[in-house]
């Protein structure tokens, strides 16, 4: 099976509260919190982004593997938010990771992107019969919002995670199954126009549509929790922890109710993390391990919605 052999993370320095944010805008934490579970978001410099934010968690990752990067076959990015429209935000970190022997390519499914591309590492690992493969979500979507607009200024915030995933003959633990979905007909509520964090242009902006994206994300993500749960004979009493996208709390706790999954199995840290797109699912996970909530041998099932509509589930054994 392909294991998650470790997990790393990486968050800017800069820390900004909702109440900074009430400063400049018509808003407060009480009006910010009660609708979404957010306190603060970490921003990354004017200076920094996706790939260096990767850069940092990849280096962690591989130093707890006990991993040099040469041992590397394969670098994977998720990111809607790459430093250039090309090269690759992978092929960056390939370069100054020095991981000679890895092809390396990113993977744009908006917050649905990092189990969109735990399942392309698992397809080719297993087809390719790759050894190690470093799979990293990494976005600075605070370089893409208009600091005006309360509504989806609030949301974002910037971050990477990385998981380095290993091929093992042992069945014990590792990569249970992935569900894909997508709906084209969408993806008119949620989109950015504009591609380049280096080039400042008109309407560099994330749009979205709140009230669809909060009724797709309860329904699609519920939905496909329960279908790859229904697929591999496994019930919600099986899972030990829920790490979903972390969008919105609020969002969490409807899908909870929907489908009468217990809160109390969600790993959330939308609290302090915010929206990281494609980065929050392993961002929670590496902060859930580091709380030392969620251990070895745990089983996980993981679930976002982003833009396209892109989303999908995946169960995994750490």
């Amino acid at each position: 099976m392909i294991q998650i052999n470790s997990v790393a993370s990486y968050l800017p320095k800069k820390i900004v509260t909702n109440d900074d944010l009430s400063k400049t805008l018509d808003t407060s934490h009480e009006w910010i919190y009660t609708r979404t579970g957010i306190s603060s978001r970490h921003i990354a410099a004017d200076d920094e982004f996706a790939s260096d934010l990767a850069l940092n968690a990849a280096k962690t990752a591989l130093k707890k593997s006990n991993l040099d990067p040469k041992d590397l076959d394969a670098i994977i990015v998720t990111t809607i938010t790459s430093d250039r429209r090309f090269p690759s935000v992978a092929c960056k970190v390939q370069g100054k990771l020095g991981a000679n022997k890895a092809f390396a390519l990113d993977v744009n499914a908006a917050c649905a992107g990092f189990i969109y591309g735990l399942a392309v590492a698992d397809s080719m690992m297993k087809s390719m019969n790759l050894r190690n493969v470093l799979l990293i979500g990494s976005e600075t979507l605070t370089k893409f919002v208009d600091w005006t607009d309360r509504s989806t200024c609030v949301l974002f915030g910037d971050g990477a995670g990385a998981f380095v995933l290993q091929n093992s003959t042992d069945n014990s633990r590792g990569i249970i199954a992935t569900k894909l979905y997508s709906n084209g007909h969408e993806e008119k509520y949620n989109y950015l126009l504009a591609h380049s964090s280096l080039q400042k242009v008109d309407k560099n902006y994330v749009t979205m549509v709140g009230r669809s994206v909060f009724k797709y994300a309860i329904e699609y993500m519920a939905m496909s929790m329960t279908e790859i749960l229904e697929e591999n004979n496994m019930s919600i009493d099986d899972i030990d922890w829920i790490i979903p996208h972390q969008a919105n709390k609020r969002i969490l706790e409807s899908m909870c109710k929907m489908k009468n999954f217990p809160i109390e199995k969600v790993i959330i840290t939308t609290d302090t993390h915010a929206n990281t797109s494609s980065a929050s699912i392993p961002l929670a996970l590496d902060d859930a391990i580091t709380n030392r909530t969620v251990k070895k041998g745990d089983t996980l099932l993981f679930t976002a919605l982003g833009a396209g509509l892109t989303w999908g589930s995946a169960i995994v054994r750490l």
